[in-house]
């Protein structure tokens, strides 16, 4: 993509996405876009969320006791998009008007609708996801989750959830979009993790859909257990 710049609100794409890959894992659909964004409308778009998303720092149950997450966060979607884990309901923020012309442009890309997303702001190196799946009952069997990746360029590590197979590295970089479905969340874990080296802040975006009253909804405050990207 070429050329296009943010401007006086609004989300310009200017020309072709950067050529997908494929990634070779047996029994997952991984695809990954290194440039899909234009550096510089990367860098508006970075600017423009972190000032309009309301990133909170959640609470994690670990061990049985209760941590800060390393990382802030904000679930954003549709009214009806409560999202559950770990013991926990999100109750969903509203779509920044950015944000919600993000969406549209994800969902052409890879082909699917998404009622929803998750925002992971990592302010340096300390900050990390721990290993999960993305499995929960409200995303169905096969889910696709699109994550786009603004700001610092940080490992993102895919292992079998069986076997002893040894884990992918991916380096997700500024305007990147990677896109996961099919059985990959049945048959993989993620993670990001930790590292040493500085890094600048980064802001991950995880869109997905959340089928809509798939459970009676008590929303809650905080949330329990590991966390997600």
């Amino acid at each position: 993509m070429g050329g296009s710049r943010l401007a006086q609100g609004s989300l310009a794409f200017g020309g072709e996405p950067d050529a997908s890959i494929t990634l070779e894992l047996a029994g997952a659909e991984v695809r990954l876009w290194p440039n899909w964004i234009d550096p510089r409308e990367a860098d508006g778009l970075l600017h423009a969320l972190h000032k309009s998303i309301d990133f909170e720092q959640h609470r994690l149950r670990l061990f049985g006791r209760e941590v800060d997450a390393p990382r802030l966060s904000c679930w954003i979607g549709d009214p009806r998009a409560y999202y559950r884990y770990s013991g926990a309901t999100f109750a969903p923020h509203p779509w920044p008007p950015l944000l919600a012309q993000l969406r549209e442009r994800v969902e052409a890309a890879c082909d699917a609708r998404f009622n929803s997303v998750l925002a992971n702001l990592y302010r340096d190196g300390r900050d990390a996801m721990g290993w999960h799946s993305d499995d929960e009952d409200e995303l169905g069997a096969a889910p696709v989750i699109a994550s786009v990746s603004l700001g610092g360029t940080r490992r993102f590590r895919m292992r079998p959830r069986h076997g002893s197979a040894p884990a992918r590295t991916l380096e997700l970089t500024h305007g990147s979009l990677l896109c996961m479905s099919g059985e990959t969340q049945t048959n993989y874990m993620h993670a990001v993790p930790r590292t040493r080296r500085p890094v600048t802040p980064r802001l991950n975006l995880t869109f997905r859909w959340v089928e809509p009253g798939k459970r009676d909804f008590q929303p809650a405050l905080g949330i329990a257990g590991d966390g997600r990207r």
